[in-house]
């Protein structure tokens, strides 16, 4: 049930944070540590600058003296108005070096989209609030800048790319060459333009008034002689057009359409522009562009960046965050279908469908005239798909290709709201190693006796960090717990711990994973919920024996091994000798052996095999329990895989090409088996709970 109140008050108070006041010309709301300096005769008597540049001389001196006039009195000079307006565009020039908002508005033209016009550049919200802290973020830290710049239309991404490529030229760096790469020629005009409009309406910068002429007999390399800067601007079409030696800064504009064939791809043209870039401060490359599915090479560097691999830094801008993709409530509101309705803000919060409330509750910069913006331009667009790809909410619905997603994601983003960090990380440790089961045999009892959890503090805070490489690293071969085993209340058939085996050890395999279901809520009509969780690549001759350690901290869990990769990397009988060995020391262990054929002689068959009948099953379990939140899950990279996991063109089901799929799969067969085992049972003065048979399909 919507509760309309909570969602008119929630935007109401999102509103009156979007309405923060915002100026470029005093610095009041802009990026960066700032400091009020008081200037009472100054044109903007009260201004916020960049903290960096209060040490100047000036700002100490105007900071003890309150007004110009009394810092020429003490400095025994002539006060004029002609003197003082001198000190003032000197003062402007200064600040600019340190403030690029307050050089945008004064410095720089550009043209107005709407009515053509050459206006001063107002930074919008998109490029103030995500694009240009990133940038800001790499050079005050003396980092060489590293971008994958993932964008909606429209947002103005590549306008404030250039100009702060301009600025350091202008400002910060002599000599300092750049290249523009774009995809098609006209865009590479455009830019061109942009860049010369620039310069040619540019304010002088300490007495010296800028140009831009052709270099040489080029036509597309233009030169900055004051600074002695080249500004090379070609297509990725004919790559020898941005061939330059002594490159500093690359823009690599709309990336993801750079022709892809055997002679001219988008690796090479990158590495034909930026392999002379050097890693020092006040470089750049910056990779700009919409999405266009998924595989090619922007996609592939994105992931990189996105799991750590790379120096890169991603930048992805939702589309609500552009002011001008609002519709106020005007009287009416816009249906699904684009078109007009009598009503106000209320009957169109009552019309929200899932997707909407999900984009609502999850995204809490999207108000409600987001949203009515949002209906009004999918009733224009082909499809709803083709909407994500162009007005994307995040990177997973940009990234979209022709498969056909295997679930819903508003069902999905619904889950969003339940994920929460790990209260406790670490490892299980006992009286003998699991690594010791092949070499030392005898020993194999003491793997599973005086089972203890040992903290790892420290990866807890760095899995908590939000760095993505130092959560992979920390976060490998351990256990993250939501919830500790309860040794208070004794319920039968309450753990349920699945296991999906690595496939091979090396960086490229897939990840060996541990899913722990508590099912306790399900006593009370409840649903069960992940308690705990495991990733890593190690033996699999070892990873049983940690799966099996794992269901036995957790009361004797019943431990469902997805049994493929035993079956297929192992001859049958080695198989069956490892299950078999495990279950010489551990009891409750699921197998796929009929209890019948069990009782007439057949041996017994462990894991749950998933093939052509068993896989369709799951899935299509999955897709219940998700649209019904059948249980609870903790991880958001759990629903980050379940968002790309998709139906091939050939009917098979996968996850998207370099995706993973091993947590979503531990969910999926976790989910099955919760719903078919009988249902929990608290047990009262009972010492300890054995099923009097092995469990398996038939049973359950």
């Amino acid at each position: 049930m919507i509760n309309i109140d909570s969602i008119i008050n929630e935007n109401s108070r999102r509103k009156k944070k979007l309405n923060t006041q915002y100026d470029q010309m005093t610095g009041l709301g802009c990026y960066g540590e700032r400091v009020c300096l008081k200037v009472d005769d100054a044109p903007f008597p009260l201004l916020y600058l960049p903290k960096e540049m209060m040490n100047e001389e000036v700002c100490v001196r105007l900071k003890r003296c309150k007004t110009i006039k009394r810092l020429f009195e003490i400095k025994k000079e002539e006060y004029t108005e002609d003197k003082a307006f001198l000190f003032w565009v000197s003062f402007c020039e200064l600040r600019a070096k340190y403030d690029f908002e307050f050089y945008c508005i004064t410095f720089i033209v550009i043209r107005d989209k709407i009515t053509a016009a050459d206006v001063p550049f107002r930074l919008n919200r998109p490029q103030r609030e995500k694009l240009l802290p990133a940038l800001e973020k790499q050079r005050t830290s003396g980092l060489p800048v590293r971008l994958n710049y993932l964008k909606s239309r429209q947002v103005g991404g590549s306008t404030l790319i250039q100009i702060y490529m301009n600025w350091v030229q202008v400002y910060h760096r002599k000599n300092w060459n750049s290249v523009v790469c774009a995809h098609i020629k006209d865009a590479a005009i455009r830019i061109r333009a942009m860049y010369e409009r620039a310069i040619e309406n540019m304010l002088p910068v300490n007495g010296v008034k800028y140009t831009i002429r052709n270099y040489k007999t080029t036509q597309n390399i233009k030169y900055v002689p004051e600074r002695g800067c080249l500004i090379t601007v070609g297509t990725a079409i004919e790559p020898d057009s941005v061939r330059s030696d002594d490159v500093k800064m690359a823009h690599l504009s709309e990336m993801a359409y750079y022709p892809d064939t055997e002679n001219n791809n988008p690796e090479l043209t990158e590495a034909t522009i930026t392999s002379t870039i050097p890693e020092e401060p006040y470089t750049l490359i910056c990779r700009e562009t919409t999405a266009n599915g998924i595989g090619d090479y922007f996609y592939e560097q994105w992931e990189k960046a996105k799991a750590g691999k790379t120096v890169f830094e991603n930048i992805f801008i939702p589309w609500y965050y552009l002011e001008s993709y609002s519709k106020e409530f005007g009287g009416c509101y816009f249906l699904h279908n684009g078109k007009r309705r009598k009503g106000n803000m209320n009957d169109f919060a009552k019309s929200l469908n899932e997707y909407e409330i999900n984009t609502f509750n999850n995204h809490q910069d999207c108000t409600l005239e987001n949203l009515n913006w949002r209906r009004l331009k999918a009733g224009t667009m082909p499809n709803e798909r083709f909407m994500k790809q162009e007005f994307p909410l995040d990177d997973i619905e940009a990234f979209q290709d022709s498969g056909m997603p295997a679930f819903r994601s508003e069902d999905i983003e619904a889950f969003r709201k339940y994920c929460l960090p790990p209260v406790s990380v670490g490892v299980l440790a006992s009286n003998c190693s699991p690594a010791m089961a092949k070499t030392e045999s005898a020993r194999r009892k003491d793997i599973l006796s005086n089972i203890h959890f040992i903290e790892d503090r420290e990866a807890l805070e760095d899995i908590t960090s939000g760095d993505a490489k130092l959560i992979e690293l920390k976060e490998r071969e351990k256990l993250k717990v939501w919830e500790f085993p309860d040794t208070e209340t004794r319920v039968s058939n309450r753990y349920v711990v699945v296991f999906d085996p690595q496939k091979g050890i090396s960086e490229s395999a897939d990840w060996g994973v541990m899913t722990v279901f508590d099912r306790f809520p399900m006593v009370y009509g409840g649903v069960p919920e992940i308690v705990a969780e495991w990733r890593g690549r190690i033996d699999k001759d070892i990873a049983i024996w940690v799966a099996t350690q794992t269901a036995k901290f957790y009361n004797n869990a019943l431990l469902v091994v997805e049994s493929n990769t035993y079956d297929s990397d192992i001859k049958e009988d080695d198989s069956e000798f490892i299950f078999d060995t495990v279950a010489q020391y551990y009891y409750n262990l699921y197998s796929r052996t009929p209890a019948d054929k069990i009782k007439e002689g057949l041996p017994v068959k462990y894991g749950f095999n998933t093939n052509r009948s068993t896989k369709p099953m799951i899935i299509g379990n999955y897709v219940a329990i998700l649209r019904e939140t059948g249980y609870i899950e903790r991880s958001g990279e759990a629903l980050n895989e379940a968002r790309v996991y998709e139906q091939k063109k050939n009917g098979s089901f996968g996850a998207k090409q370099g995706k993973h799929d091993d947590i979503l799969m531990t969910r999926m067969i976790g989910c099955y088996i919760c719903y078919e085992l009988p249902a929990p049972v608290i047990i009262d003065n009972i010492q300890k709970y054995k099923p009097e048979r092995v469990v398996g399909e038939s049973s359950i």
